[in-house]
């Protein structure tokens, strides 16, 4: 009889060790996918971030070129038509 019971204890540990472990092999890999997710997000963080300076240069270029050609064709404009 108490062999029986050391058999059950002895199985019953095992079960719990093996549950043990496996609950923190998959809260490593969770741990694992969080700081590679965290590490992706902040790349394109700072890849947007970027982008975003990138387009507010382009846009000054753009608005700058446009506001001297306005300037050219309102020049255009208030000279007198030569016949």
């Amino acid at each position: 009889m108490v062999e029986i019971i050391a058999a059950v204890a002895g199985a019953s540990i095992s079960v719990a060790a093996m549950g043990a472990a496996g609950a923190n092999r998959r809260n490593e890999e969770a741990r694992n996918a969080v700081v590679r997710l965290t590490a992706a997000v902040e790349h394109i963080a700072t890849q947007l971030e970027q982008m975003h300076t990138d387009m507010k240069e382009a846009q000054r270029e753009t608005y700058g070129r446009l506001n001297t050609v306005e300037q050219r064709v309102s020049k255009l404009e208030a000279r007198p038509p030569s016949c």
